[in-house]
């Protein structure tokens, strides 16, 4: 059973992420663990506040902790009306990446929204491969894989074949966006003869225009897809793992997309 983590944070329960969790509780039987985070540190903001009432920041503290208890028992609620085993994280203060580090190294794949406060944190310092999901998630039904010929793209693929099988039976679209003049993709027999294995529906494309600068319009105007990335702010990054990439495509809040890094 492959344990899944659901991070959230703010007014808003992670409607996306727990849309999708229940998307992959059609095909397999998981654990998810919730762990919420206040969306501002007023500890610190206390202490920048020398000399000032500290009464209404108390109180905005106090109602973002029934927030967050709130969400821990809609969380919980919606997993028992779902059949869903679960659990959930006792943290209730404001972000610490510590808590997120230690979390994501003891599960399968997290889940946050493409709104999360502390969204480029979270995806550069997680353990485990994320999938940014937008509030208004809508269950794939095509496929895209960013693909560069390294070694980092490639384990994307590999990941999110082995996290979510049940949605490798959609029609799925390898991608390698160059802007050039030829069709050659890099070792294409060898991904042809690797994808078909793993993948019921293939097919292979080349983009060509510059990825950091349509990409991002291009895919938001495709509906109920999924992407499939590389790196996100490693020192070796894929080609449509950049992080001016990614970050366009999660900002436009229009498209899932699943990163892995090692």
């Amino acid at each position: 059973m492959k344990q899944i983590l659901i991070v959230g944070a703010g007014h808003h329960f992670p409607e996306g992420p727990f849309g999708f969790l229940g998307a992959m509780q059609e095909y397999e039987r998981v654990h998810a663990r919730a762990l919420f985070f206040m969306p501002v540190d007023y500890s610190a903001l206390a202490a920048t506040a020398s000399g000032v009432d500290l009464t209404p920041i108390l109180e905005l503290e106090d109602n973002e902790k029934e927030m967050i208890t709130t969400h821990k028992m809609l969380f919980a609620r919606q997993c028992e009306q779902q059949f869903i085993s679960h659990s959930v994280h006792d943290h209730d203060e404001e972000w610490r990446r510590d808590v997120l580090i230690k979390e994501s190294r003891f599960t399968d794949l997290m889940l946050i929204s493409a709104d999360f406060p502390y969204l480029r944190e979270a995806l550069h310092d997680a353990e485990c491969p994320v999938l940014v999901v937008p509030e208004n998630f809508s269950v794939p039904e095509h496929l895209f894989m960013a693909y560069d010929g390294s070694r980092e793209s490639l384990y994307a693929i590999k990941q999110f074949c082995y996290l979510l099988p049940g949605l490798t039976e959609l029609p799925t679209e390898i991608l390698y966006v160059h802007d050039d003049v030829t069709d050659n993709i890099p070792d294409l027999a060898s991904l042809q003869e690797f994808s078909r294995l793993k993948f019921n529906s293939m097919s292979f494309s080349k983009l060509h225009f510059p990825a950091r600068e349509y990409f991002a319009t291009w895919i938001s105007e495709k509906r109920h897809v999924l992407l499939v990335s590389g790196s996100f702010g490693r020192s070796t990054v894929s080609y449509l793992g950049k992080r001016s990439f990614v970050e366009d495509v999660i900002r436009g809040q229009r498209v899932p997309v699943f990163i892995a890094h090692r």
